[in-house]
């Protein structure tokens, strides 16, 4: 064999993967939040949840991309793990669409067709208003050129005439069961290494159309191919909390059922497919340009029949991971830990990692809301040694809250050195601007408890007025970021930015007031200039927080930069 046909070959699968993710992420560039709205919205119950599986996947042309998304909601809690589990069994139907493309691609010469697609693509993306359809066009010609091109490189190789290629295949028995297992742990491991069961699926067809390998060996290497497909989701929910590795964990429980119980009928059932398609796999003059409709027609049964059974288990699969994966054991609340994002980020798909980034984001500014709680709690302690434990752990806070600035900038920055949409590129500049402003929310609550410290190591404290003016102050501040929270975790068409404004106007008009309330106050001599200055210094740094909040809701919005 030419070392130029390896060449092709490997050339061929490069182009066939490469095309199969352009189309994909151009899919869910034009589809945006539409396809994680569908996913969020359409799974109500198992059947819904199967039918959006189906839908996504068919369209994306990519069962991990659709995996790793549902894992990526189960992780941000938008979907419950039982919504999961019948998503990921109606992405196993949809997959098998691209099987039946590759067919299509092997039974047709389509590598003439696919040239003026090339051009009327390359047109489309120097279009900016539709360079994502002619991305998708361009995965759409790279992909049937690939296939066409490895179907011709199969015929070039000649390997029905390939002596030493039909002997190797042929010192397999294949009515044995040991060569089942044999190639299907052959097919587990290669779709592992490859991160493509569509690749290992084009090889699979070109063996069987060239007659080298018998139907029931490449049917084996397509059972592999569904239990390592699985392995990507595993391994993208490795970092992932606790219901995403179930969910993980269920489509790899879902494939490996499967496979085992096609096992314990593996040739009758195999016989009944090629009845389907006319074929008989007995026959010693087997028509081989139908074997890869064939293979397509049992990776389509095959699914759709373990489907049909599993469905109506699905509270019995959710035990089961459940059972095979315990919960973390609980960290410390006061431990820097991000909740939704970490070392295994889920890359796989850039646009929908926003998601991830931005559940994360409303975790940081509920801890940091948390932190201004513990400055609520510190203004009423008097016991020393209770004080320096409250500040420690506030100070401890102030860290946490720098780390997690810097966590999520750095995720989001390798989220967006990928293929993204302006609209995606927007939010993600917006999301860098509210996790700076709730960083400085933090650094404000550290400010007013130094001053607290600086209080209590001085010989004054404050009147019993001013404490009351402190507690108001303090209870506008804890309102406005409870507003900033219910802007966080809603919908952006949802929200009335009006409460938050009005909160602002509330603390600024307070602040005015309490300023002119102190100087004559320090003036009347109801208490020293220093300590009014520290209590001054409080107002006026809740004041400071309460515009930081408001960047944070106008970068939630959309709207412009504000000076604090």
């Amino acid at each position: 064999m030419s070392i130029w046909i390896i060449f092709k070959i490997i050339g061929s699968l490069a182009l066939l993967i490469y095309g199969m993710k352009v189309m994909s992420e151009a899919l869910q560039k034009m589809a945006g939040s539409q396809l994680r709205h569908i996913l969020g919205t359409m799974t109500k119950n198992r059947f819904t949840g199967l039918i959006t599986g189906m839908f996504v996947t068919a369209s994306v042309q990519s069962s991990t991309a659709t995996t790793v998304m549902t894992v990526s909601f189960v992780n941000a809690g938008l979907l419950t793990l039982a919504q999961a589990i019948s998503v990921i069994m109606g992405a196993n139907i949809g997959t098998t669409f691209t099987a039946w493309i590759m067919t299509l691609g092997f039974s047709f010469n389509m590598a003439n067709v696919v040239f003026p697609v090339f051009f009327i693509a390359l047109l489309l993306i120097y279009r900016k208003k539709h360079r994502y359809v002619g991305d998708f066009l361009f995965g759409v010609a790279f992909m049937f050129f690939a296939i066409s091109t490895l179907g011709a490189t199969g015929k070039e190789m000649d390997l029905s005439h390939n002596q030493s290629v039909i002997e190797f295949f042929s010192s397999f028995d294949k009515d044995s069961y040991l060569t089942i297992f044999a190639f299907l742990g052959l097919g587990t491991i290669l779709t592992f290494c490859m991160q493509s069961s569509a690749a290992l699926m084009a090889i699979t067809m070109v063996l069987c159309s060239s007659g080298v390998l018998p139907i029931y060996m490449g049917i084996a290497l397509v059972l592999g191919e569904n239990i390592g497909t699985t392995i990507t989701s595993n391994i993208a929910a490795m970092g992932a909390n606790t219901q995403a590795r179930r969910a993980a964990m269920a489509h790899l429980s879902f494939n490996v059922f499967g496979v085992l119980w096609v096992l314990c009928i593996f040739y009758p059932f195999i016989n009944m497919v090629c009845g389907f398609v006319g074929v008989d796999p007995q026959s010693d003059h087997i028509d081989v340009s139908r074997l890869s409709v064939v293979l397509a027609a049992f990776h389509t049964t095959f699914n759709v029949c373990n489907t049909a059974v599993l469905i109506w288990f699905i509270p019995q699969m959710e035990k089961l991971v459940c059972t095979i994966i315990k919960p973390n054991a609980m960290k410390d609340e006061d431990d820097f830990r991000l909740r939704y994002i970490g070392d295994n980020a889920l890359m796989a798909t850039p646009e929908l990692s926003v998601l991830e980034a931005r559940k994360e984001i409303q975790s940081f500014a509920e801890r940091i809301q948390r932190m201004f709680s513990m400055v609520r709690e510190l203004l009423g302690v008097k016991n020393e040694n209770d004080f320096v434990k409250l500040f420690t752990r506030i100070e401890k806070y102030e860290g946490i809250s720098d780390n997690m600035e810097i966590e999520i900038a750095n995720y989001l920055d390798k989220v967006s050195d990928s293929h993204l949409s302006d609209e995606t590129k927007a939010r993600i500049r917006a999301m860098l601007r509210e996790i700076s402003e709730i960083e400085s929310i933090g650094d404000s609550c550290y400010n007013i408890a130094r001053t607290l410290s600086r209080k209590l190591r001085g010989k004054e404290d404050f009147t019993e007025q001013q404490y009351d003016h402190l507690h108001q102050m303090f209870e506008l501040t804890d309102d406005s970021l409870t507003q900033m929270n219910v802007m966080l975790s809603s919908r952006r068409y949802n929200l009335d930015v009006n409460r938050s404004f009005n909160i602002e106007n509330e603390i600024n008009n307070y602040r005015t007031q309490l300023k002119s309330q102190n100087i004559n106050d320090v003036n009347n001599h109801l208490y020293t200039y220093a300590i009014g200055t520290m209590y001054m210094d409080i107002v006026s740094e809740c004041e400071k927080l309460a515009d930081y909040v408001i960047n944070v809701v106008e970068a939630r919005m959309g709207t412009k930069q504000r000076e604090a």
